[in-house]
This record gives C-alpha cells, structure tokens and sequence, in this order.
C-alpha cells in the first residue's frame, strides 16, 4: 500500500470503534501530520493531496473499504477548511452502459485542437464545446461560463469544478449544469457531485441545478444526467454520441433515426 494509504488507514483505525451504526468519522490536516509522524513518514508538503488521491484517483485502502457494511463504501468529504470526513455511502461510482446504442453527429472540433490539445479531460471539454453535445442532451440551449473552476464553499472548503454551463429552455427556465469529465479509468462518484450541487445551490439559488458528467470511452462521448439522493448516485438519463465526418451519416442512417421516438426534453 502506498505511504498516503498507510496515512489513512493509521488516521481511520484510531477513530473507528468497529460500529457500523457510525456513518461519519470526523478528521483534520493536522490528524494527517500526526499519523505521517506516527508511521516514521516526512508528512508531504502537499497534505490536501493525500485526500484528493482517494476521493478521485484511488480505491480506499481495503483495510478501511472492509470495515463498511455490503453495499456500501466509505467517501471522504470535505467539511471545512483543512477538515474532513469518511462518511458511509452506497457503492455507486457509475460507468458507461456498453450496450446503449450511439448517436451519430457530424464532428464539428477544429482539427488544430486535436494537434495541440494539452490534455484528454481538456480535450473532451472542448469536443463538448464545438459540437453543442450538452445542448443536444437536454434539449435546451446552453453557454460555457467558464471551466476548471477554483473556488471555496462554506462547510467543504476548497472545491474544482471542470466545466460550468448556464442554460435555458424553450418556456424560458433557467439552470445551471455544473459538468465532470471523466477520461480512460476515472470515476465519476459522490464526492464531486455532492460539491457542485452544493456549489450551485449557495451560488446559484434562483437557477434549477443539472449535474452533469461526461465519460469518453470507446471514441464515444458518454453523457450523464446525475441526482444525488443519501450519498448514492443515480443516473437521470444517459446518452452516447459518436463524433464522424460528414461522410459517416449517410441517408439510411438519417432515415433510421428520423423513426427513432423522440426524446423526452427537458422541462
């Protein structure tokens, strides 16, 4: 296990007490310098990564994953400025449905982007961007508002959110979609969705909140309408798009989905 594993798993042990009627334990930045010196470890320069690895890059250590009843898992939330908390959730970290079949829509990305784009995840923000692939989604008309949004929220501390979309739909409701992207094995879980909602709620509050995530798998982009409901994650809707050249959609193509039921837009 890694040193950041060794970390946590020191800090969960000497505050769980083997009940699993506990469904939050409480930590700080400054457990996680204790137990860095506990084990012999110089703590590292950057504490906030040793969280950040398991809320969005790692699988929690087994030996905390085992303590959780069947079903479920621990997350880590923030709840403050250099403060935290495991707290019990239901196994939901979602995936693309292999067997939904694709859209097919002409590829609208500037060519030079593909030459110089300087990550996937930017990469698939851009490819969302240039082919009106959110609008096409939920059926309204969306505006980029900005991305890799950095700011703080009261109760949770520090938070990114990838993409930011204000939107409006045909009778004039508004809404704000805060969007996850998700490239090759990353997850989409409870932890960021849980903090843009919460995001949007405090900043946005006249506006509807439409969470959103985005998969790119299989050269297909994935899109995800999310709800959050007791630590669990739940798909709303979800749909593939399939980017081609102009020469990929011919007529039969075109007269099959013109017999395709209509999808439901959203009000």
């Amino acid at each position: 296990m890694s040193k950041y594993g060794d970390i946590l798993v020191s800090i969960f042990t000497s505050k769980f007490a083997s009940d699993n009627r506990v469904d939050a334990i409480p930590f700080t930045r400054d457990d996680l310098i204790a137990h860095s010196n506990k084990l012999g470890f110089e703590p590292p320069k950057n504490l906030g990564d040793i969280v950040y690895a398991f809320r969005y890059r790692s699988d929690m250590p087994p030996e905390i994953e085992s303590s959780a009843p069947d079903g479920y898992t621990w997350i880590i939330v923030g709840t403050g400025d250099a403060q935290y908390s495991f707290i019990k959730s239901r196994q939901s970290n979602i995936y693309p449905n292999p067997d939904l079949i694709s859209v097919r829509i002409p590829n609208n990305t500037p060519e030079i982007l593909s030459l110089y784009s300087l990550s996937d995840e930017q990469s698939l923000l851009a490819k969302i961007r240039y082919n009106k692939i959110l609008d096409l989604f939920l059926g309204i008309v969306t505006y980029s508002m900005q991305n890799h949004l950095r700011t703080k929220v009261q109760d949770i501390g520090q938070i990114e959110i990838d993409e930011l979309y204000i939107g409006v739909n045909k009778i004039g409701q508004q809404f704000i979609m805060p969007v996850q992207a998700k490239v090759g094995n990353d997850k989409i879980g409870a932890v960021q969705l849980y903090q843009d909602i919460c995001y949007c709620k405090t900043v946005f509050p006249d506006l509807i909140c439409v969470p959103i995530a985005v998969h790119y798998a299989n050269e297909e982009v994935c899109m995800f309408r999310l709800a959050l409901e007791n630590w669990s994650v739940g798909i709303v809707e979800e749909r593939h798009y399939k980017l081609v050249p102009s020469t990929g959609i011919d007529s039969d193509y075109i007269r099959s989905a013109n017999t395709t039921a209509e999808p439901l837009l959203l009000e």
